[in-house]
């Protein structure tokens, strides 16, 4: 096990316990965080950031743009800040998304030292280290950040993770944690991996062996308490429940059947779809739904955290969150055309992976034909 990490009782000053203040605070994994950390014996004050006040009673809002330098004035007095609001969120738009989420962890960064934060921990994923099919089972915390920038929320999060390990010269009276967790599933999350098993049937890439990991945000959310009150726990850590599935296990656990398509066609064909602006995901986050990135969360393990949920736990709550919803391709469509789809034989079948509204139309117009 190792040394144990020192559970964090004193305040910087005044002995009264920490004061934390939590970015993304009104939604999320951050609403979950801020909730936990009102009632924790080991924290005097929880300061909730956004850009809206949220439904948390018992906290001190405040509420910015967590893109306005002004942020400063709201962390005095901080000692450590958790930045919750970096997004991979599939429905919003690319360029908003990456200038909040870059732009946000630069103003965060700047805002704590500024303000003499001791520690700042920030959410970003496991998806820094890439899906590769050599990739080790698990892959290590250490591992190096193997995910090319391609434009999409990729490049957002491997510039966050730059400007975190740049942090502690930029800003060396102030230690940067990261946090990676794996595919987070929970309510309101909605991401290309949740979008995969919206659709009618799962992709599989011929002569591919995924393995699926997932995180469920009450984990991710009490890992993060976890950090916050342990300083020994050092980063960069990553989160997301014990070992994995097959994907024969997740179709069994899911209820859905398998698709299998050649890579070249797959992913020359997604990226088209993309470039044209019919899908929302870049054909390079297919990866992740392809090949393994399986994470240990060792550090947080031999620290002493546990994960509550397992993976099929997760999975089953993942397919009742979306029950009701059909996704091809990434892109949400209605019942009709998902029926469309399921029933129009082998070309459907490329249409209820690959598809979108334009081409469930002309597979439509074919069977008419």
């Amino acid at each position: 096990m190792g040394k144990q990490p020192r559970r964090v009782r004193a305040r910087r000053n005044d002995g009264a316990g920490l004061v934390v203040a939590v970015t993304g605070a009104a939604n999320g994994v951050g609403r979950l965080l801020t909730s936990a950390l009102a009632t924790d014996d080991h924290v005097s004050q929880v300061v909730a950031v956004d850009d809206a006040r949220g439904d948390v009673d018992g906290v001190t809002w405040r509420v910015i743009d967590l893109t306005d330098p002004a942020l400063v004035s709201r962390l005095t007095g901080v000692d450590v800040v958790v930045h919750t609001a970096v997004s991979i969120d599939i429905s919003a738009d690319p360029a908003a998304r990456a200038h909040r989420n870059v732009r946000g962890v630069q103003t965060v960064l700047t805002a704590s030292a500024a303000a003499g934060v001791r520690r700042v921990i920030v959410v970003t994923s496991a998806m820094v280290y890439g899906a590769l099919p050599d990739h080790p089972i698990p892959l290590d915390e250490d591992a190096p950040l193997r995910a090319e920038p391609d434009g999409s929320v990729l490049s957002d999060l491997l510039e966050i993770e730059s400007l975190c390990a740049r942090a502690p010269r930029s800003h060396p009276g102030t230690s940067v944690t990261v946090v990676r967790p794996a595919a987070v599933v929970g309510a309101g999350v909605d991401t290309v991996l949740t979008r995969h098993f919206e659709a009618p049937r799962l992709l599989v890439v011929k002569g591919t062996e995924p393995a699926w990991q997932f995180c469920h945000v009450d984990d991710l959310a009490a890992a993060l308490q976890f950090v916050v009150t342990h300083d020994d726990v050092g980063g960069p850590l990553t989160v997301g429940s014990d070992g994995y599935l097959g994907q024969g296990e997740v179709e069994q656990l899911s209820g859905k059947g398998r698709i299998d398509l050649p890579a070249s066609f797959v992913f020359g064909t997604a990226q088209r779809l993309h470039r044209l602006g019919v899908t929302p995901a870049a054909a390079s986050e297919l990866q992740y739904v392809t090949h393994p990135w399986v994470v240990s969360a060792k550090r947080l393990r031999a620290a002493g955290w546990r994960p509550a949920y397992d993976n099929a736990a997760v999975l089953r709550a993942l397919m009742d969150e979306i029950s009701g919803r059909h996704a091809l391709a990434s892109r949400r469509i209605g019942r009709r055309e998902t029926a469309t789809a399921a029933t129009i034989g082998a070309a459907g079948a490329t249409v209820a992976i690959l598809g979108t509204a334009v081409v469930v139309r002309k597979a439509r117009r074919r069977k008419r034909g």
